[in-house]
C-alpha cells in the first residue's frame, strides 16, 4: 500500500477566501476645494449631490488629475466643472485619505483640498457628475455631508476662518456671533 494522503475539504491551508481574500491594491489622488462665500451674514460652502448605487451622497467637489496637470490645476478645473462656478484658490488646505474597494481592487485614495472663493459662474451650469449643487451654511454641514472625513474637513475650515488662520478678500469672520462682509455697515 502506498503512502496515505489526508483528505482535504475546502481550500488549501493558508489560502484566504471570501471577505479576507487578499485584494490587489492601488493608490489614487484627487484634488478639490471648499468654495466659501458669505451671504446675508452667513458663511456658506458649496456641496453637490451624487447618485451612487441607488443612494444619494452629498460631497465636496473634487476629481482626478489629467496627466501633466498640477494639483492646483486639477482642483480649479474639477471644482469649476462640478459646480459651474469660476473660482480662485485662497489657500492650500488639508488632505484626507480613505480606502474603498472598486472592481476587486483596494484603492487607497488621497484627496488634496484648497480653500477657494467664487469669482463668477453659476451653480446651474454644473456638469453631469452632480445631480444638484447648492450653497450650504457651515452650521448645516454635519446634517448634509455624507462622509465624516468631509464633515471634519469643513469644520476645520470654519475654525481656520474663525481664528484668522486664513483670510479671504470677500469674507471676514468676527469671533462674535455676527459675521460681516467688508463694506457693509456694522450696526
Amino acid at each position: 500500500m502506498g503512502r496515505l494522503r489526508p483528505l482535504r475539504h475546502g481550500p488549501p491551508v493558508g489560502c484566504r477566501t471570501g471577505a479576507v481574500a487578499r485584494l490587489r491594491s492601488t493608490t489614487a489622488t484627487s484634488a478639490g476645494g471648499i468654495v466659501i462665500r458669505q451671504q446675508s451674514g452667513v458663511l456658506e460652502f458649496v456641496a453637490g449631490q451624487r447618485r451612487r448605487d441607488h443612494a444619494h451622497t452629498w460631497t465636496l467637489p473634487k476629481g482626478t488629475p489629467i496627466p501633466g496637470e498640477t494639483t492646483e490645476e486639477t482642483a480649479l478645473r474639477e471644482v469649476g466643472e462640478e459646480t459651474g462656478l469660476e473660482v480662485r484658490i485662497v489657500a492650500p488646505f488639508d488632505s484626507i485619505s480613505y480606502t474603498f474597494i472598486q472592481r476587486g481592487t483596494r484603492v487607497n485614495k488621497t484627496v488634496h483640498y484648497f480653500l477657494m472663493e467664487p469669482t463668477g459662474g453659476d451653480l446651474s451650469r454644473h456638469d453631469h457628475e452632480f445631480e444638484a449643487v447648492r450653497w450650504v451654511a457651515f452650521g448645516d454641514a454635519d446634517g448634509l455631508l455624507t462622509f465624516e472625513t468631509e464633515r471634519a474637513l469643513v469644520a476645520r475650515a470654519a475654525d481656520a476662518l474663525a481664528t484668522g488662520i486664513v483670510a479671504f478678500e470677500t469674507v471676514t469672520v468676527d469671533l462674535g456671533a455676527r459675521r460681516e462682509v467688508p463694506g457693509e455697515a456694522v450696526s
